[in-house]
């Protein structure tokens, strides 16, 4: 004999908890990020300027004209960089308290995903077209043994992409 049970209303579980945790994750990551460019602001100051000057790379003729030696403008990259992560704290911070609220109601997180969803994306934009694509192939990031975030902004990308790819599924 089987029976059939209404939907629990307990805890939540499956992908919208999953989707919950992984947004919460990357939140407290980039926000972390954010604060230790903030407070430690020379060290990747440092790294972002050697990026873009391109000081530490095979030093090619058909590359080097790429490269942007103006301090002010490689202050100026920086700061859009914190500026970036900053916001995308934020909104994965609110996108973590709306799983919350939404879990707590029923599975009532459309709102919530919304919102993740946005924020992954800001992440996935940080790390895919900042690091990875202007920083690792246009700055020829990948050239350099002493500043080369290729792998780490690839870790990061890859954190970011399965959270998304969760959250978009937990619907």
């Amino acid at each position: 004999m089987t029976s059939k049970r209404p939907a629990s209303k307990g805890p939540a579980t499956g992908l919208p908890l999953a989707a919950a945790v992984l947004t919460g994750t990357v939140a407290l990551y980039i926000a972390l990020v954010a604060f230790g460019n903030i407070t430690d602001f020379d060290t990747n100051r440092e790294f972002v300027r050697h990026v873009l000057a391109m000081d530490t790379t095979f030093k090619d003729d058909d590359l080097m004209w790429r490269a942007v030696t103006s301090r002010s403008l490689q202050d100026t990259a920086y700061l859009a960089i914190i500026t970036w992560e900053v916001l995308a704290a934020v909104v994965l911070v609110a996108a973590t308290g709306l799983w919350a609220v939404g879990l707590r109601n029923g599975n009532r997180t459309a709102r919530a995903r919304q919102v993740a969803t946005v924020g992954l994306l800001m992440v996935l934009l940080l790390f895919g077209a900042g690091f990875l694509a202007i920083g690792g192939e246009w700055f020829a990031m990948w050239q350099s043994e002493d500043w080369n975030g290729v792998e780490a902004a690839t870790r990061n990308f890859t954190v970011a992409g399965i959270a998304l790819l969760v959250t978009l599924r937990s619907a």
